[in-house]
């Protein structure tokens, strides 16, 4: 995965629903630094890891089902 990486955001939380941005780091303090569009403007938003959904823009490359990575 590079960063920065478009993705759709949801997030319960931060009433945030289907809301894109840019992932632009994963902090190891347990939060997401994203970019997000919100009134025209573009403002950094740190969400919780343990409370947000993130979906890629970019599919990823075939590498198998599911159940074969699980089994890795």
């Amino acid at each position: 995965m590079d960063l920065p990486s478009k993705v759709i955001v949801f997030s319960p939380v931060m009433e945030i629903k289907n809301k894109p941005a840019t992932l632009v780091a994963i902090l190891p303090t347990g939060y997401y630094e994203l970019w997000m569009e919100f009134s025209g403007r573009q403002h950094t938003v740190f969400a919780p890891i343990s409370q947000t959904g993130l979906i890629f823009n970019e599919p990823e490359d075939e590498t198998g089902t599911l159940s074969d990575v699980i089994e890795r």
